[in-house]
């Protein structure tokens, strides 16, 4: 079997009953296999069964740097994740006047280390030598950021290993001097003044402007939201660089976001039938939902492998601690990996592992059908007569428990006016 070129994928037959796919970016190879997801190794670092079938064991054991890796039972001792400040979110009462505004980048939070780039966790983004070029020999906090509604991209081009010419694209955009002992202005005019003296070819000063009060804050954050910005950005004046969640930063934003990791993929109807329907998703704290929003057809297509840790929006939690209205914003690999979840959970569900029953009743010309699934959170039933798609309605609850409870009772609802599970 011939090697993947740049941007290529393949399929290779694996235990499950969909293929593997087998991919290539920017000479970095990775496999959907759970083999090579689950490994705790910097991502140019793993290999599988499958990619050493597809290359060949000494193309392997020479692009990783030998045999194939057992997964370290303790954290990597080489990666150390960057000191960085880490914003708190705004409850939308605290007095905003008089603290820095900026906006919200959907980009790629960098910490340039005054040689290199890492990531949040600490992994190393590999910039060409021109991108760095004119960039201090200081600390610097900023974003790698591409535009507006681009955050996909841009994860695409700094996540490559080739320096490829696609880093033209991007732009380091510098908020921060973490390593200077002063407050958050004197910093800023360090970051100012070297911009206007050096000028580095892919590097600016993120804008910042003074909050005059609630109302001013608002109407940025229309403005903000208009263009298709993620939020707005609130920096406490005279406040010093603190490591971890600090209240001196704040995000403001209408929509909440977190993480998830995939357990399992449903599959479409309607339209969407032969793709992707919903992403089933766990929280780090156990919490299960279903993700239908947000996807493009391209997406809907190629969705992101089991076990990918995913950025979602959403608008609240109900009482029972689940997202309302979530919908999906992207892949993330800047994240801790979530704890996983405690069994295999099937690529795509089928009725069968959905919780689908289906209950027929005939009597003299009479011939109906009922159907009701449980999909974590959700009861759909679906009713009509035989031979037909029939109608069907869809109920939320707060919880998996609570939404079996209301099923159980459906069901001997129905059996007790003579309907028989087929």
């Amino acid at each position: 079997m011939p090697d993947l070129r740049d941007g290529e994928s393949t399929e290779m037959p694996g235990s499950g009953s969909r293929p593997y796919v087998l991919k290539n970016v920017g000479g970095v190879y990775s496999c959907s296999c759970p083999a090579w997801r689950n490994q705790s190794l910097a991502i140019e670092r793993r290999t599988c069964k499958h990619l050493r079938k597809l290359r060949g064991e000494a193309a392997e054991e020479a692009r990783i740097g030998g045999t194939l890796p057992a997964p370290p039972k303790e954290p990597r001792s080489d990666v150390h994740a960057p000191p960085l400040l880490l914003a708190e979110s705004w409850d939308g009462c605290a007095d905003p006047a008089g603290w820095w505004l900026s906006e919200k980048l959907d980009g790629v939070r960098a910490y340039w280390d005054g040689k290199q780039f890492l990531s949040r966790l600490g992994n190393l983004y590999h910039a060409p030598e021109w991108f760095v070029a004119g960039l201090p020999d200081v600390p610097m906090d900023g974003e790698l950021w591409l535009g507006r509604k681009q955050f996909q991209r841009a994860v695409s081009i700094v996540r490559r290993q080739d320096q490829n010419d696609l880093w033209k694209e991007i732009r380091f955009q510098v908020f921060d001097a973490p390593a200077l002992d002063g407050e958050f202005e004197q910093r800023l005019r360090f970051v100012k003044e070297f911009m206007k003296k050096h000028r580095p070819a892919y590097a600016d000063l993120h804008g910042h402007s003074l909050c005059k009060g609630m109302e001013h804050l608002h109407e940025e954050l229309r403005q903000v939201e208009a263009l298709g910005g993620e939020g707005l950005m609130l920096r406490q004046p005279h406040s010093r660089y603190a490591v971890g969640r600090s209240m001196t930063l704040l995000k403001v934003k209408r929509f909440l976001d977190s993480e998830a990791r995939i357990i399992a993929h449903e599959a479409g109807k309607g339209r969407h039938k032969g793709r992707l329907g919903a992403l089933l998703v766990e929280m780090g704290n156990g919490t299960r939902f279903a993700v239908g929003t947000g996807f493009s057809d391209a997406e809907r297509e190629a969705p992101p492998a089991v076990g990918t840790i995913v950025t979602f929006r959403y608008q609240e939690l109900s009482e029972g601690g689940v997202p309302r209205f979530p919908s999906y914003v992207g892949i993330r690999k800047d994240v801790q990996p979530l704890p996983a979840p405690k069994k295999e959970e099937p690529d795509m569900l089928s009725p069968s592992l959905t919780g689908t029953r289906r209950f027929e009743f005939s009597k003299g010309n009479s011939s109906k059908f009922w159907e009701i699934a449980v999909r974590v959170t959700e009861v759909t039933v679906r009713f009509g007569r035989i031979g037909t798609q029939g109608q069907s309605n869809v109920k939320s609850f707060p919880d998996d428990a609570a939404a079996a409870k209301h099923a159980e009772k459906l069901i001997k609802e129905k059996t007790a006016k003579g309907y028989r599970e087929a």
